[in-house]
């Protein structure tokens, strides 16, 4: 049983989850896996690439393929997380549309954050019951760097609707599970704010399953559109935290900026009072030889596509007033909103860009909420930081969490800690080789 109309959204999804005609089969899934963890081989088919792929990253993350995912919130930490998370405003829209059907097909319905932390897990009892024993619980990590492959927190890693079965999981208590997940947006920025998720046995093995979650997405992405209206035509907001093309959003439509226009606009909203054309070409180009005829001409282009009226000149500026992402996170930062802070930052400021401005603000939010991270000692929001895309190799954070982490947490952060430091023992080592071969 799914919505009326989610037919319509299979063909979308079979694409955006790489679907074969007929579930991939279990036993030679089963072999593949074997071989994987075992020797480092994947066979392709029968795993997917998008599987293979989530493979990869789950053994980069030195996910323990009989490993359990770990429960990081509980009691009033969980209902207060629960409390401010954007997503607690759909969930009624979510529990219409997925909570008799989880209960009747005796599967689970699911909800996490970005960061792949499950905030609710609702369903049938029985079904809940054998769950507990993966810990496929409310207030636990299902990120791909905790968990390995798994739907909501593969979805969460690629940012598209995912659908895992059985032996796909990474980790073998989860192999008699399939499970479908979409990836949940804030409807006016664009950022991610978490993943639903269908959860159960082999009856989800289906592609409507994923249509379904799909639709349940796009329901309780309207539904926050509804709640919190789009912006004043006034305003304009940018989006550039975790992506290398900036989203500007002008009067309630949507702008996919190119990566330069992405460093100019970010450049301009941290400056509102304007730059001059000479210091806008220093913050832009790492290249001394670049003339200002390329800065005027990659201005004249974003003028066309913004309009004249937004993007004034002598002084270089921005005519309206911009809510910036980063901007945003800096300002908690400063009111000692970490939490806060943390919630909205969706990894490093244009992480591709190399524009001496735009690596300086980069830098100096990272340093300041790394800084403020540890100096709060707070377990959750230190492993938000090292399990993410961004932190997951920083050796610093890793050695700040063993410190404060609680003694059934600790096996896990010691051991990604012995792999970074033998990693960079391994670096240096080779970066010393090239040395002694020249001495001969």
């Amino acid at each position: 049983m799914t919505p009326n109309g989610t037919d319509d959204l299979v063909g979308e999804a079979e694409l955006s989850d790489g679907w074969a005609e007929a579930e991939p089969d279990p036993r030679a899934l089963r072999r593949a896996h074997e071989a994987f963890t075992s020797g480092g081989q994947v066979h392709l088919p029968p795993v997917r690439p998008l599987v293979a792929d989530s493979w990869r990253r789950s053994a980069r993350a030195r996910v323990s393929p009989d490993g359990a995912a770990c429960v990081e919130l509980a009691d009033e930490e969980l209902a207060g997380h629960r409390e401010e998370h954007p997503l607690s405003a759909a969930m009624p829209v979510i529990r219409e549309l997925m909570g008799a059907y989880a209960t009747d097909g005796e599967h689970l319905l699911a909800v996490c954050d970005a960061a792949g932390r499950m905030l609710w897990v609702e369903g049938h009892p029985g079904t809940l019951r054998r769950a507990r024993a993966m810990n496929f619980v409310a207030g636990a990590r299902w990120s791909e760097s905790v968990a390995g492959t798994n739907a909501p927190g593969t979805a969460i890693a690629v940012d598209r609707p995912v659908q895992v079965f059985s032996a796909e999981h990474f980790q073998r208590p989860v192999q008699a599970w399939t499970c479908a997940a979409a990836p949940v947006h804030d409807p006016h920025s664009g950022r991610l704010l978490g993943a639903v998720d269908i959860t159960g046995g082999d009856r989800l093995a289906h592609p409507h399953s994923l249509a379904f979650v799909q639709a349940v997405a796009r329901a309780a992405e309207s539904q926050l559109a509804l709640l919190a209206p789009a912006p004043a035509a006034d305003r304009v907001r940018l989006a550039a935290l975790g992506r290398d093309e900036a989203l500007l959003t002008v009067a309630g439509r949507g702008v996919r900026l190119s990566r330069r226009h992405s460093e100019i606009l970010v450049v301009l909203a941290h400056r509102p009072e304007g730059v001059s054309g000479d210091e806008l070409l220093t913050l832009l180009y790492e290249d001394e030889s670049v003339t200002p005829v390329t800065l005027r001409a990659e201005l004249s282009r974003l003028r066309g596509l913004l309009g004249a009226e937004l993007l004034r000149s002598r002084p270089y500026r921005l005519a309206a007033a911009v809510d910036a992402d980063f901007a945003a996170v800096d300002r908690r930062l400063g009111s000692g909103a970490l939490s806060a802070a943390m919630g909205a930052y969706a990894g490093p400021l244009l992480p591709g860009s190399r524009a001496p401005g735009v690596v300086r603000l980069r830098e100096r939010l990272a340093d300041r909420l790394r800084a403020a991270l540890v100096d709060r000692g707070d377990p959750a929001l230190l492993a938000d930081w090292t399990y993410s895309a961004w932190g997951e190799d920083d050796v610093e954070m890793w050695r700040a969490l063993s410190e404060v982490v609680p003694a059934s947490g600790l096996a896990p952060v010691l051991a990604r800690l012995q792999a970074l430091d033998a990693e960079l023992s391994a670096g240096a080592t080779g970066l010393q080789r090239p040395a002694s071969h020249t001495r001969r």
